[in-house]
Formats: structure tokens, sequence, C-alpha cells
């Protein structure tokens, strides 16, 4: 499963990766006057402007409008807004120039062809965990993987199948293309195909938060900045608790990597907003402050042979 799960994530070399992006400057999407205007913060008002949107994954929108809003203060002259409205709709955004930036919580490749992909530059500015939820009332707090590709296959239907009381299993799924689903059906079921839909199929993770905490015997699974145990309960995977640091050391299995594409001839103010995202000011506290990890304090390396291994 571990080395299924990064050969899935190509994970090779991303935490040195980020760290020499972010000492270095933007690699792509631009030159040095980009670089340059993020990293001079508030005297870059000056001398950068314009507008940046973005359109994709709604699992970390709040980490980009937080940071957008840092941004702008000292920008006043650039304005960054957007939506999120799933990966695969923010990365067929971006491609086809509709939005300046495409948000995803999966690489360009698995919902773009290869020509438009050529096109675009990744830019790695988080890591997030995520999770399966369950409604207030239901008493099963772990659940193995297997127990979960049974929930979200349609094989189990009740919740005495799995230690918790009689009553049928409600699944709320998030619908195809979002980024939050692929990353959890490739954690639980690999590469085997799944189609189940489940009971009902979800936009956004506000609105599975907003149906977990209204819906009896539900589950659901959403990214850790997310979770709120006021509506509903985040269980254990395995025995391993929801939390960044198990994300950290790979003890949880189910998380993404966050990027941010843009076209490789993008704009001065989108390449300033993306250089923005992996200064500092973000990565050395907004990151975390939204429910993130740094890409940077990810504590796993791949050998020679390829198996993966933590530092």
């Amino acid at each position: 499963m571990l080395d299924q799960a990064y050969s899935r994530r190509q994970f090779l070399g991303l935490a040195g990766g980020l760290a020499s992006i972010v000492g270095l400057g933007l690699v792509g999407c631009g030159g040095s006057g980009a670089s340059d205007a993020a990293a001079k913060g508030s005297a870059a008002a000056e001398s950068v402007s314009g507008e940046v949107t973005y359109d994709g994954a709604s699992s970390f929108q709040a980490l980009v409008e937080a940071a957008a809003e840092k941004f702008m203060d000292a920008n006043p002259d650039v304005s960054v807004s957007g939506s999120g409205n799933g990966s695969g709709k923010g990365l067929t955004a971006v491609a086809a120039g509709t939005v300046t930036i495409g948000n995803s919580d999966v690489f360009a490749e698995t919902k773009l062809e290869a020509d438009q992909v050529k096109n675009l530059v990744d830019h790695e500015v988080a890591v997030v965990g995520m999770g399966p939820v369950v409604s207030k009332n239901v008493k099963v707090d772990d659940l193995s993987l297997e127990q979960l590709k049974g929930i979200f296959s349609g094989q189990i239907t009740n919740w005495k199948e799995v230690g918790g009381d009689d009553a049928t299993i409600v699944v709320l799924n998030r619908k195809a293309g979002s980024g939050t689903r692929a990353t959890f059906e490739a954690a639980v079921f690999g590469d085997e195909a799944v189609d189940f839909k489940g009971d009902a199929e979800l936009d956004k993770s506000g609105d599975v938060q907003t149906q977990m905490g209204s819906t009896d015997n539900a589950i659901s699974y959403l990214d850790f900045s997310h979770f709120d145990d006021s509506k509903f309960n985040a269980i254990k995977v395995e025995g391993v608790e929801p939390k960044s640091a198990n994300v950290t050391d790979d003890s949880f299995k189910i998380w993404a990597t966050e990027h941010m594409y843009c076209a490789k001839d993008a704009d001065e103010a989108t390449k300033a907003f993306l250089e923005f995202m992996l200064s500092d000011d973000v990565q050395g506290k907004l990151v975390e402050e939204q429910g993130f990890i740094p890409v940077s304090a990810m504590k796993v390396v791949k050998d020679a042979s390829g198996k993966v291994s933590s530092k």
C-alpha cells in the first residue's frame, strides 16, 4: 500500500524541490520581476498590478483566500479572486485560459490531455490530510481501509457490519472531478476502478460539512481543514488518528499535495502571487494556521530503488 500510495503522488524529490523553490524563487511561470516583487512585500505595491483569477479545489480555497488578503494588502493594485468548483474544473479553466490559476488536489496529468499539461507549470504549495467523517450518532470511531473500501463500493451497507448499531449507512460522496474524491479513492481503492455514487454526490467541501451536520448514520470524507467536531466526528483509519503530525510521518495514509497551476506565459501579477504562496509569509505560518502542512515538512524520502521510508 505504501509504495502504491507514493507512486500515485509522484513524491520523488517533492520536499527538497519545494525547499529549493522557496529559497531560489519560482521556477517557471515567469522571470525575476515577479520574484523580486513578491520578495519585497509591501514595497512591491508600486510595481505589481493586474487581476489574478483562480478556480479549482475547494479543499484549500480558504488558504488561497487568506494568502490573497495578505498579498492584496501589500499590493493594492492587484485583485485576486476566484472560486472552489473542484480540481477538474480548475484545471480545465486554467488550461483554457479562463482563469490565471487552477487549484488542484491532484496532478494535472490525471485530468487533462498531455498537450494541455505541457503548457502549464505546477506549484506545490501545501500538503493536507484527508479522512473519513461520520455523523454524531454513529458509534464507530475507527475503520480499516478494507472496511472503507466495502462502504464506498456499496458492499457494506449497515453500521453493524463494522461494529456499530443496526442502521443503514448513508454514503455522502463527492462528485466526479473532485480532487478530494480522487485522493480518497486512490488511497482506499488503489488502482481499482470504482463507480459507486452513494446516496448523494456533493459539489464542495462546504456542502459535505453542511450535509454531514444534518444527516444521521452518514459517512463521507473531508480534508483536515474542513473538520468540524461540532457537526460530525472525524475517525481513525487503521487505528491512526487523522492529525497533521501523522500525515507528516506518513502513518496516516490519506493525504494530498495542493497544487496551483498557471500558464507558462502567465502575467506578472499571477507570477507574483504564486511566488508569494511559496514565500516565508505563507509557508512559515499561514499554511499551518489554515490547517495545512508545509511541503518541506514532509519527512519522507525514496531510496534509489524507489522504496519509500521515513527520515
